[in-house]
């Protein structure tokens, strides 16, 4: 009988462990799964491009997975059963059991409990509400008197969701609201950067400013101030789903799943989990934040055990670090800030043309990996993947899985 390997969620890392499992596993011996909600790549890192108005690429994961053997279940995850082995879908009409279980569903925004921000804030959290803020701009745009945007969180998703619209919308203006100081993980140099890029950009930085409630046309401030919106954008945080919390996993205050050193839960070893889902401890001691880098890292770990495990091979420790940030400022403009073993700024930086250029790439190598996660198949172990996956096709429980 195969060994059953369930993926949950085909975002950077759920894609890329899949794919690298179906290139360094026998077909004859594993079978491999994906759970998905959405039929379609997204590409995270380019939504606050999308919302501005940019086309942004989409493959479609039917064709992502075409000729791997990979079984695709485009469903809900509802629930995990750690102790049966099964995942619900689909609001609990079908569940699919395994073996060995790579939990990657990734995060969404976080609304810190702030009234107003689930009913009328927009985010670039994922692709529908990306799509939500792009009509809404439209709208703005196309009524010809302009409109106020208010983007709140200086984070990397605040600042890049702030300049993006900026410069692609020039009829509306933007406000960027920090509850700090603007950049101030950052080095000194690449804050004067930001600045200058803002200033360029005609965004309006409110410093030290914290938000307490959002309304349909307006943002209460702690310090009692009212801002005025036509569009406000919530870019304050990513927070996990319940799902890993609600199995009985271990998980930390935040719900993310406690991995080992391996990215193996510590509470049900079949059970792995990479990405945002992951409370994973870098090499540099620290939790490693919620991050493509983080995914990259974290699923090539995942995978190395999940591969030692069912080969007896011996798993080896992959590297679990993060390097730095790479922060987008409109088309031409960017900020790499590398950091050290403590997470603090370096002083030297690198900006303008060449920052975005490098940040393009990384883009660019980001969709190649996940739309040709096997990274080619040879033909031979391919033919094989697909003769073992024509069986499970017919098969009725997995019809009734993805219905």
């Amino acid at each position: 009988m195969k060994h059953r390997i369930v993926v949950l969620g085909a975002g950077y890392a759920g894609s890329y462990v899949a794919g690298t499992l179906a290139r360094r596993l026998s077909p004859a011996d594993t079978e491999i799964t994906v759970v998905n909600a959405e039929p379609d790549f997204v590409q995270r890192l380019r939504l606050h491009q999308l919302a501005a108005g940019r086309e942004i690429e989409a493959p479609q994961l039917a064709d992502v997975f075409a000729g791997t053997g990979i079984r695709l279940c485009l469903a809900r995850v509802t629930a995990v059963d750690p102790e049966r082995q099964v995942v619900h879908v689909a609001d609990g009409d079908g569940e699919l059991g395994y073996d060995t279980l790579l939990y990657a569903l990734g995060s969404h925004g976080a609304d810190h409990g702030v009234p107003g921000v689930a009913e009328h804030a927009f985010d670039v959290a994922d692709r529908p509400s990306a799509l939500r803020l792009r009509e809404r701009l439209d709208s703005l745009s196309g009524r010809g008197e302009g409109g106020h945007v208010l983007v709140v969180g200086d984070g990397l998703t605040g600042i890049e969701t702030a300049t993006e619209i900026a410069e692609a919308r020039a009829g509306l203006s933007v406000t960027l609201v920090a509850r700090g100081e603007l950049g101030t993980r950052l080095s000194a140099g690449a804050r004067r950067h930001l600045r200058q890029a803002c200033d360029r950009l005609g965004i309006t930085v409110l410093e030290h400013t914290s938000v307490e409630a959002v309304e349909a046309a307006r943002v209460l401030c702690a310090d009692g101030t009212t801002l005025l919106s036509d569009a406000t954008v919530w870019t304050a945080g990513f927070a996990v789903g319940p799902i890993a919390a609600m199995s009985g996993l271990e998980v930390t205050e935040n719900g993310q799943i406690v991995v080992d050193r391996t990215m193996r839960s510590v509470s049900h070893p079949n059970v792995y989990a990479a990405g945002d889902s992951a409370h994973a401890i870098g090499d540099n001691g620290r939790p490693l934040p919620m991050s493509c880098a983080s995914a990259g890292y974290t699923g090539m770990q995942a995978t190395t055990a999940i591969v030692g495990c069912l080969t007896g091979r011996k798993i080896a420790n992959t590297k679990l670090a993060y390097p730095g940030n790479h922060i987008s400022l409109g088309r031409r403009d960017g900020i790499l800030q590398m950091v050290d073993d403590e997470g603090q700024a370096k002083p030297k930086y690198v900006g303008g043309r060449k920052a975005a250029r490098i940040k393009a790439g990384i883009l660019t190598m980001s969709l190649w990996a996940s739309s040709h996660p096997t990274f080619g198949l040879p033909k031979r172990k391919r033919r094989l993947a697909d003769a073992s996956a024509m069986p499970a096709a017919a098969d009725a429980s997995a019809e009734k899985a993805v219905a």
